[in-house]
């Protein structure tokens, strides 16, 4: 790692930062000299009962924050953040923005654009809390929703929360088996669906399935179309046209009062129904919008997301912080490569989040936002899914934009937000997360559980609790299944299955998931460092590490995707095996590389190398329907031994 200072930013915008404000605000309040973000991280882990206060009070959050901020509990299960409270994140959300200012734009594959002014999305909302409760949906009970990302889902989980109820959401390209294995576990009351759906430029009828999935749910209710309405569902205008005018109510609830459900994308069984806090998602998802970001009331903050992603629920927060969010629903790359590029442009976003392997396909098709578009109003952006490649700040510094912030972010469904961030104050290093994100005690172990040294390899792992971790898992009442995920790696702490290492500037660097991690010649190796290596060449499209047992020993086994007309010549290969040699190490060779037709991967877009790993190494791969594209692993049966 090169260590090269990339972007800093300016004096008067670290003066006007959100975070100088908390920094500040801090200081007032502790009497500390705390003179750096790393002062304010060491206070806010050091204390998180009280940082978590000021956070509160600083973000202006409605509701009773009752006496006590912070019990620890006997172990990082047990501890609670403010078990006196009561508040209610959707009177929270609903009360920013101005009546005209627009909330919420929505766009589609096919280009079509609307608007929902905070004003539409406070009266909206309001109804759907009244249908609801009509319904007889109270607060803990389940509404699940099985939709593209729609502005009318946002509308439907506000109105949810208003009442209490708790709220979960799928994309429909989720097979009816994936879905049911998703909300048959948590019997949800009411389901909302679309008619259709497009994608990569075709529409995609829903119905067939819409009435599979609803006759397997025995619980519920009502389930309502976004769009169309058909003889067996009601449509969402009909659905809530009764109650528009229904006055606002908002039942304040305790803190881990739940408020979402979220799904682990594994494939190696049902997936894990993970449940969170309302509250304890609102807190730091908002904290992490102000304060690592520096998102302002009506800036406009785009991520690319599908509503089975987390990144779903992490965007429709940013309202919290008074942002305006926009929505896209298709492909990001058409009808042409540039089309989230033109969505930065014509919206003036301040905000532009999206995946690393869209960056990398920015790269690799070649385009030049900076010489083709108006980025001017574009202040960070943001990165996450998978691993950001040094070559990919590169990139976008190069080719996208010199004066951005440059944010990749780490963290996951299993606590609704970052490990490790952006800093809105402080520079950004080639290949590098900035730094742990405010009141997340983020460290790397090595394999004694003691921190590791600067640049030495090891787990990632959080030592202090955090408001947004999760309540449990769905169905495991004595927290069996909870502890074995995240709490058995280390006595203690939270083990979250990512090989990471700090660096001097004191950021991160991920080199990939522990638990794909490859043992290569007796040394661990990330997958991520083969990818970043391979994936440069231009003959190929993506690449796949897989550890193989292999006649008494393990192999390294990397499966590639070449682009259109390429082949793995033995040229090629030696090319390939050269540059992991000297761009990595000899370590990092595989003992075979294979072009593959395909590769698996999950519904948000992530490859499952465990999967892979799975059928070459003859184990079975029980939930296949987790993946987008399930046939793709039986090409894979060729190479079991």
């Amino acid at each position: 790692m090169s260590n090269e200072l990339l972007w800093q930013p300016s004096e008067s915008a670290i003066a006007n930062s959100a975070l100088t404000s908390l920094t500040t605000a801090a200081v007032a309040k502790t009497g500390l000299n705390l003179d750096s973000y790393a002062d304010l991280h060491k206070w806010s882990i050091s204390q998180p009962g009280d940082f978590w206060s000021l956070v509160w009070d600083h973000l202006e959050i409605i509701g009773d924050k009752g006496s006590v901020n912070y019990a620890p509990g006997k172990n990082f299960i047990d501890a609670k953040f403010f078990p006196e409270s009561s508040l209610n994140i959707a009177e929270n959300i609903l009360a920013q923005g101005k009546p005209d200012e627009v909330a919420i734009v929505a766009i589609d594959e096919a280009g079509n654009r609307s608007e929902l002014t905070w004003a539409q999305l406070r009266t909206q909302s309001a109804a759907v809390a009244a249908a609801l409760t009509d319904l007889g949906v109270v607060a803990g009970d389940r509404v699940v929703a099985w939709t593209p990302n729609y502005a009318e889902v946002i509308i439907y989980a506000l109105g949810a929360l208003s009442i209490g109820a708790v709220v979960s959401t799928s994309s429909p390209d989720f097979a009816p088996n994936a879905v049911l294995d998703r909300f048959g576990q948590i019997e949800p009351k009411v389901l909302l669906a679309a008619q259709s759906y497009s994608y990569n430029g075709k529409s995609f009828d829903c119905i067939e399935r819409l009435t599979e999935i609803a006759a397997s749910l025995p619980t519920l209710v009502k389930t309502v179309l976004i769009t169309d309405q058909t003889n067996e569902f009601t449509s969402f205008d009909n659905w809530i046209k009764p109650y528009l005018g229904a006055e606002a109510k908002f039942a304040r609830l305790p803190f881990n009062h739940p408020g979402f459900v979220l799904f682990s994308s594994g494939t190696t069984g049902k997936p894990k129904c993970i449940i969170h806090s309302a509250a304890g998602v609102y807190l730091k998802a908002v904290a992490e919008h102000r304060y690592q970001f520096d998102t302002k009331p009506g800036d406009k903050v785009f991520f690319y997301t599908t509503c089975g992603w987390m990144m779903w629920n992490w965007l429709a927060t940013g309202l919290g912080a008074g942002a305006t969010i926009v929505l896209f629903d298709g492909q990001p790359m058409y009808p042409n490569p540039e089309r989230l590029f033109d969505i930065a442009q014509n919206e003036k976003l301040d905000f532009f989040g999206v995946s690393a392997k869209f960056i990398d396909s920015a790269a690799k098709a070649d385009l030049k936002p900076m010489q083709s578009h108006d980025l001017s109003n574009l202040k960070v952006i943001a990165s996450t899914g998978s691993v950001l490649a040094p070559e990919s700040f590169d990139y976008v510094y190069r080719e996208v934009k010199k004066d951005v912030h440059l944010a990749s972010m780490s963290g996951g469904t299993d606590i609704c937000g970052c490990f490790a961030a952006g800093i809105s104050t402080q520079g950004v290093y080639r290949g590098e997360l900035q730094g742990p994100v405010l009141g997340m005690a983020t460290d790397v172990y090595d394999v004694q559980g003691k921190s590791a040294a600067t640049d030495e390899k090891g787990e990632l792992v959080c030592t202090v609790p955090f408001p947004s971790k999760p309540i449990g898992f769905w169905g495991d009442e004595d927290n069996a299944k909870y502890r074995s995920a995240y709490y058995e790696g280390f006595a203690g702490v939270w083990t979250h299955g990512d090989f990471a290492a700090k660096t001097k500037s004191g950021g991160f660097v991920i080199y990939g998931r522990s638990d794909a991690t490859l043992n290569s010649k007796g040394v661990r190796i990330g997958t991520a460092e083969i990818y970043r290596v391979v994936e440069t060449f231009a003959q190929v499209q993506e690449a796949m590490a897989v550890s193989q047992d292999f006649e008494g020993d393990t192999r390294v086994v990397l499966f590639i995707t070449l682009k259109g007309g390429a082949e793995l010549t033995p040229e090629f290969e030696k090319e390939i095996k050269t540059g992991l040699r000297v761009q990595a190490s000899p370590r990092h060779v595989p003992d075979l590389i294979v072009v593959a037709p395909e590769l698996p991967r999950t519904k948000s877009n992530k490859l499952v190398e465990l999967a892979v790993g799975d059928v070459i190494n003859g184990r079975e791969v029980r939930n296949r329907d987790a993946l987008a594209n399930p046939l793709a692993l039986d090409w894979f049966k060729q190479f079991a031994l």
